[in-house]
């Protein structure tokens, strides 16, 4: 994937320094179910603070600032995120205009460690990327490219020679997690997110859990929509980048992470949709590049 030296978004916030949040205990059984079902690509942080409800809501808040002395490789990431942050805007402020003749606000980009405040409620890095509505901003702990990378088997796999392709195995992947979580930005603003709540409230467990499904997909089908944009804008692809979305869309489908964690498979569980699902809904998205098309609400999933 290229993505260096275009520009970087001024929307992003760097709260890795330290600051912000403070967490109290959190169970080892917490953690496990917190990371086998939200480890990747956004979570509803209510579904989320379930399974983490050992750490505190009431994290006090602290000086926000950034890292003093960034490595190479954390400047690299916030210029990476910036990028690719950036990428979304521009992509989305053209859809907007285009598609639905209204004007794009863009959410703020949180980069954190280990714990962050958030609109919310207290995360902690083992949900994952997330959305919060509440305030609209994605927050992205600072070791998810590098737990993704080697959770998803992306790195370890290839030779050297491939991991120097882009300086940086796994990016387009990468970059799908944060389009991914634009996607439950473009909803929150459109009025889908409430629309879903309002529904699920309404519902049984089980049915509640489609309608969570059907939210998810739709996103994986808006970030499909900023690829295919962003490409003809930019030409950002190389070969094996969007096989390497669809493989990473594989490995966070609901059955994928059940069967690997239990041996087992419980649909009426689901959450984000099966790997076949995310994977299809993604390259809708990819392929049309129209809102109208990620319809996941009324056509069969």
């Amino acid at each position: 994937m290229r993505w260096k030296g275009r520009r970087v978004s001024s929307n992003v916030e760097d709260r890795r320094g330290g600051g912000g949040a403070k967490a109290g205990g959190i169970s080892i059984l917490g953690l496990v179910v917190a990371f086998v079902a939200w480890k990747f690509f956004g979570v509803d942080p209510q579904q989320a603070y379930q399974a983490t409800k050992q750490v505190t809501s009431q994290g006090q808040s602290a000086e926000v600032k950034g890292l003093d002395n960034p490595t190479p490789e954390q400047q690299e990431a916030m210029q990476f995120v910036g990028t690719v942050l950036a990428d979304t805007e521009d992509t989305w402020t053209k859809v907007f205009q285009e598609q639905l003749n209204a004007q794009y606000k863009p959410p703020k980009l949180v980069m954190f460690n280990g714990v962050v405040n958030s609109g919310c409620g207290t995360a902690q890095a083992a949900m994952g990327p997330f959305y919060c509505p509440a305030d609209q901003k994605v927050y992205i702990d600072t070791a998810f490219f590098k737990d993704m990378r080697s959770q998803m088997g992306i790195s370890g796999e290839q030779n050297q020679t491939e991991l120097n392709r882009n300086d940086q195995a796994g990016d387009f992947a990468q970059a799908y997690v944060v389009s991914h979580e634009v996607g439950h930005h473009i909803q929150t603003i459109l009025g889908i997110s409430e629309q879903v709540q309002q529904a699920r409230a309404q519902a049984s467990k089980a049915e509640g859990n489609r309608y969570s499904v059907m939210q998810e997909l739709q996103a994986d089908c808006f970030a499909g929509i900023w690829a295919h944009h962003n490409q003809q804008r930019t030409q950002f692809l190389e070969q094996g980048d969007v096989e390497e979305a669809m493989d990473a869309a594989h490995k966070i489908g609901d059955d994928y992470l059940q069967k690997s964690a239990t041996g087992q498979v419980v649909p009426d569980s689901f959450t984000h949709g099966t790997s076949q699902q995310r994977m299809k809904w993604f390259e809708i998205g990819l392929k049309s590049g129209s809102i109208n098309s990620c319809d996941t609400f009324n056509q069969p999933i």
